[in-house]
Formats: C-alpha cells, sequence, structure tokens
C-alpha cells in the first residue's frame, strides 16, 4: 500500500493556506521550482490534478479539497505521535512568554497539546507587552519567547510576519471624512508607531480617541465605534472588522513578531519553540 509523505502534505497544507505557491516556497523554505516538483511527486501518487489553473493563479480541484481533510489528519496525528515519544519522559518547569495577540488566537490550542504530550512538564505562561517580556527573557525568567520583533537577533528561530489592518466597529464603524480617530496602546508600541508613521506620511489628520495599557481596552475603544485601531487579523472578532475602503486609510506596514529560544535551550523548551515555529502562522493564514 502506498503511503503519503508527510513533506509533501505540508507543502500542499503550505499552498492551501497560503493560496500560493509562493507562499508555499517560503512558508516551508523551498524554492518555487522545488515546490512545483512536489505537487507534481503528489498528483502522481494521487492520481489525479490537485491544483487547477484560475486567471494568474491556482486553485484546490476536488480531488485536491479533499486531499486536504485528509492531510490536515494525517499531519496532526504524526505531530502528536511525535511529541508524544519525545516528551513522555521529559520533566521540569518551562515558561512561555507571549504577547496578548497570541495568548487570543490559536496559543491556548497548542499548549494544550504540549501539555498533553508533555504531562511531566510544568509550563507557566506569562502574557504582557513586548519590552517587559524582552527584559524578563534577557534576565532568564522566560525559557521561550513571542514579542514583536525589534531587528534580529541571535537567538532567533523564527520570524512571523503578518499584514498590519485598520480595524473598526462591525456594527457602528467610524465615519468617513474629517479628523481620523484612533484606538492605540500606551507606548512603547509597534503597532502606535506604524499606524501615526502612516498617517503622518500620508498627510491624514488624525487624534488620540483612546489609549489603553491592554488589548482589552483598545478592544473596548474600536467596538464602541469611537476610534479606529491598527492590529493583525488576529485581533478580528467580537464586534472587530477590516476598516472598509471608503476610509481611504493609507497602507501600513507588516507587522513582524520574533519567535526566541536560548541558544543552550534544553529539548522540553526546543519542543515547545518547535511546535510553535511550525503552528502559530497557521491562524493568520487560514480564511
Amino acid at each position: 500500500m502506498q503511503t503519503f509523505d508527510p513533506d509533501l502534505l505540508r507543502t500542499f497544507l503550505a499552498f492551501a493556506d497560503g493560496g500560493s505557491l509562493a507562499h508555499a516556497a517560503a512558508a516551508v523554505g523551498r524554492t518555487a521550482s522545488a515546490v512545483t516538483a512536489q505537487m507534481q511527486r503528489l498528483e502522481a501518487m494521487v492520481g489525479e490534478p490537485l491544483l487547477a489553473q484560475s486567471g494568474r493563479g491556482r486553485v484546490l480541484t476536488p480531488a485536491g479539497e479533499d486531499l486536504l481533510v485528509h492531510a490536515r489528519r494525517i499531519l496532526e496525528v504524526h505531530r502528536d505521535a511525535w511529541l508524544s515519544l519525545k516528551g513522555a519522559k521529559a520533566d521540569g518547569r518551562l515558561t512561555l512568554g507571549c504577547t496578548q495577540d497570541f495568548a487570543d488566537s490559536n496559543l491556548p490550542d497548542l499548549l494544550r497539546l504540549f501539555a498533553r504530550t508533555h504531562p511531566r512538564v510544568r509550563l507557566d505562561l506569562r502574557v504582557g507587552r513586548s519590552r517587559e517580556l524582552t527584559v524578563a527573557y534577557d534576565q532568564g525568567a522566560i525559557d521561550v519567547l513571542i514579542v514583536m520583533r525589534d531587528g534580529a537577533q541571535p537567538d532567533e528561530i523564527a520570524m512571523l510576519s503578518e499584514p498590519m489592518l485598520w480595524l473598526t466597529a462591525s456594527a457602528d464603524p467610524v465615519p468617513a471624512g474629517g479628523e481620523l480617530p484612533i484606538a492605540v496602546l500606551d507606548p512603547p508600541c509597534g503597532f502606535r508607531s506604524a499606524a501615526t508613521s502612516a498617517l503622518d506620511d500620508a498627510g491624514r489628520a488624525y487624534r488620540i480617541a483612546a489609549t489603553s495599557p491592554s488589548l482589552s481596552g483598545l478592544r473596548a475603544a474600536v467596538r464602541s465605534g469611537i476610534a479606529i485601531t491598527a492590529r493583525t487579523a488576529r485581533f478580528v472578532g467580537e464586534g472587530v472588522v477590516v476598516a472598509p475602503q471608503a476610509l481611504s486609510l493609507p497602507a501600513l506596514p507588516k507587522a513582524e513578531f520574533s519567535l526566541r529560544l536560548k541558544p543552550k535551550a534544553d529539548k522540553t523548551a526546543s519542543s515547545l519553540a518547535m511546535l510553535l515555529a511550525e503552528e502559530l502562522p497557521n491562524e493568520s493564514s487560514r480564511p
């Protein structure tokens, strides 16, 4: 009986989640030609086309959609088995530090998986602002760190890049025209700097209508309709949507997050970091 190569399935999922061969190539760290060759190998195994031309891009065929469901299950079982075998005997204590952006997304599911496959490891979570978390990490109080990126770091094992978006209330969005009210976190904040710089560069009049030390306060301000804000798609939901084009808002840069792990980290910390590097981007890439 023929079996599926997990590497081929990972590339296939990268295409399905990102919607292009270029995205898949970047996600799996291969060239576009290598990804194309992998897709051709997978199609040869299945015996049917998995991708079809659509305009300038490609989409999944019915066979591709069917394989997508099975591919996710296969890789989940593969991942669970690997983590379980590697983590069953591990013990000790581990602290993960991350910003609220990730604590509110798919991180809880990943931590639940890690705890299940590493039952003897005490896993602590520390959520906060990037600067305070980085200080704690540098002092040795945090083992694995996810924060907004501030340049390349020697212990960075992954860089997560996500589009920064203008977001507004779904029920009562900010009207177009006039001085633009914005909601921001207290400084220092990379999103705040990016938003105000984009508006300044575009010559767009604005005022800071709401400030908060936390994302919960920021969300309350946006949901109320008194201001818009700039975050990633992880902030969408609970009455918050992407701002309409009618507001004619300037383009924003990409938000970059850094996943850091000490060079001499133990195997348990490395296992958690590798799991996060592989799975965290999925939350923002899936529709």
